[in-house]
């Protein structure tokens, strides 16, 4: 059976009656934040977390966490950046290399910034945490979700399932960014995905 997490999303808030739970908001990168805030900042005390080792290369992180920084000091929310890892994620996806976008590699990528997520949030005493990475349509937000959910087991802190691109809010996310002048790369962030990239450029060239 096909699981609505938006729909869950909804009624989880719905159950607050007016509170305002603090919520850590994993974030892959500024422009994919807008829209999701917009979404949350209504429902949770957000503080962002910007913790994403995959980006390669080091200058790509850096220009993407200062667009993400940035985009928060105009709206006065908290944020937090994670220490960049590539090493680890590079040891973590040792031999799924080959992997096709989308496949066991990213599994591995969503697990290892999640549980980061999780450790700092249990750490702040956050009610909740979730990530802005089911926003982007090229994400499998099932497998998302239950990364998330298995997670949180382990912790005292809830994870809040989404599907952040329902409702438009990818197409959303594209027009905030826009409008606002933001950097927006053109690849998912790891050398792998960068490599996808430039071939799909060469072949229809």
């Amino acid at each position: 059976m096909k699981i609505n997490y938006n729909f869950e999303m909804m009624n989880i808030i719905k159950g607050f009656n007016g509170r305002r739970p603090s919520l850590l908001l994993h974030s892959c990168c500024g422009p994919c934040s807008t829209s999701v805030i917009l979404r949350l900042k209504d429902y949770f005390e957000i503080t962002v977390y910007y913790y994403n080792p995959n980006i390669y290369p080091k200058e790509e992180y850096l220009r993407r966490e200062e667009e993400q920084r940035l985009y928060l000091d105009s709206l006065g929310i908290k944020y937090i950046q994670g220490d960049y890892e590539n090493d680890k994620y590079e040891s973590a996806i040792s031999g799924l290399e080959m992997e096709p976008e989308g496949g066991l590699r990213c599994s591995v990528c969503f697990k290892m910034r999640l549980e980061n997520t999780a450790t700092i949030a249990d750490k702040l005493n956050a009610e909740y945490f979730t990530t802005t990475l089911t926003v982007s349509t090229h994400k499998n937000s099932k497998v998302i979700n239950e990364i998330g959910l298995e997670i949180a087991k382990d912790i005292k802190v809830k994870y809040l399932s989404s599907d952040f691109k329902k409702d438009d809010g990818y197409k959303k996310s594209v027009q905030m960014s826009q409008e606002l002048g933001m950097y927006r790369q053109d690849y998912c962030g790891c050398f792998y995905s960068k490599k996808e990239r430039e071939k799909k450029i060469e072949e229809n060239v």
